[in-house]
């Protein structure tokens, strides 16, 4: 994640200069199909966008520019709320370009009036990658389930007398695999900036 005081990528400060992405409109363009790796790659590869599509994957609905802009400068910044400026710069990259870019892929829908944008169908081959954890290349649900599986045969085994693991009390076990997933899930929420409290 950048700071606030990071330098923008080629293409934020292109939008910043006023240049403008053309693009058309979801109900022109044909977008059956697989997105191929290599767009999959380049919409990932830019920080704003991929955190404009976390938030968009939060949401069940269409979200305004001001809240993504809003969302993504905090991330940036590190505070809520974001500097202005960097919010400006944040929506402006955002409308001229990002948007504009996921909507022509067929990812997003975007209401370049009303300045509303929401999730495709289209956007989960791009989402899931969103879900990793880039070390392992695994997904979140996955360490999850792996950590839920590894309290299950530790506890197990201490309850079978299983030499070396009967040694701590199976309840033992059980609590220490939660609180490992307890870990993993703080972490992450801590690294998304933003609870579900903070959506009411």
């Amino acid at each position: 994640m950048t700071s606030g005081g990071a330098e923008a990528s080629g293409e934020d400060r292109t939008a910043a200069s006023g240049e403008t992405s053309s693009s058309e409109s979801a109900e022109e363009r044909d977008d059956v199909g697989d997105l191929a790796e290599t767009e999959i790659h380049d919409v990932l590869r830019n920080e704003r966008r991929r955190l404009a599509l976390e938030r968009l994957s939060e949401r069940s609905g269409p979200a305004s520019v001001s809240d993504l802009a809003e969302h993504v400068a905090a991330l940036e910044a590190g505070e809520r709320p974001p500097p202005n400026n960097l919010r400006q710069s944040v929506y402006v990259s955002l409308h001229q370009t990002h948007l504009p870019k996921l909507d022509e892929l067929g990812i997003v829908e975007y209401d370049t009036d009303e300045k509303t944008v929401e999730l495709t169908d289209r956007a989960g081959q791009v989402t899931v990658y969103l879900e990793v954890v880039p070390r392992y290349g695994i997904s979140r649900n996955e360490l999850y389930l792996g950590l839920a599986v590894l309290g299950i045969l530790l506890t197990l085994a201490a309850a079978l007398g299983v030499p070396g693991f009967a040694a701590v009390a199976p309840g033992t076990w059980a609590l220490v695999a939660l609180a490992l997933i307890a870990t993993a899930a703080t972490f992450y929420t801590a690294k998304q900036g933003e609870t579900v409290f903070d959506r009411f």
